[in-house]
C-alpha cells in the first residue's frame, strides 16, 4: 500500500472517532449550576431517547400565560433503574400528568432546564441527578 493510500485512510479513521467526540459537551456548558430552577405543572411530552431523555412541562407564566419547558435528564438506563420507563398503565408518566421539576436553568435564557429531580403524580420524589459529571 502506497504512503499516500495510508494516510488519507489515517485521516478518513481519525475523522470518524472525531465526530462523536466533538458531539458530546459538558452539562455545565449549557446549564448553569447558579440558576436553581422549580416548575410544576402538567407533563406535555415524554421523549426516552439515548443520549438524554426530555421531559416538557406546560408552566404557568405570573402574566397567566403558559410556556413548555424542557427538561434534560440522563439515558434510558439510568432512567429505567430510577423507575421512570414504566407503562402508562404500570404508573409511568404520561402527558396531563402534574409533576414539579427542579433543575437548573440553561444558560442561553431558553425554557430549557437540566433535570435534578422529579415529584411525581403521587408524590414521591425521584432524583435524577447525582452531581456534576464534570467534576464541578
Amino acid at each position: 500500500m502506497s504512503h499516500r493510500v495510508f494516510s488519507v485512510l489515517a485521516v478518513c479513521g481519525l475523522l470518524v472517532f472525531a465526530v462523536p467526540a466533538g458531539a458530546h459537551h459538558a452539562v455545565q456548558a449549557q446549564y448553569d449550576f447558579d440558576k436553581p430552577i422549580e416548575f410544576r405543572g402538567p407533563i406535555v411530552k415524554v421523549e426516552f431517547v439515548n443520549p438524554h431523555s426530555m421531559l416538557y412541562i406546560e408552566v404557568t407564566n405570573t402574566d397567566g400565560g403558559k410556556t413548555v419547558w424542557k427538561f434534560q435528564s440522563g439515558a434510558i438506563g439510568t432512567l429505567r433503574n430510577l423507575g421512570l420507563l414504566k407503562k402508562s398503565s404500570e404508573g409511568g408518566l404520561k402527558p396531563g400528568d402534574i409533576v414539579t421539576a427542579t433543575g437548573f436553568a440553561a444558560r442561553n435564557g431558553n425554557p430549557m432546564g437540566f433535570m435534578k429531580s422529579l415529584t411525581m403524580p403521587d408524590g414521591h420524589v425521584i432524583v435524577t441527578w447525582f452531581g456534576d459529571p464534570n467534576g464541578n
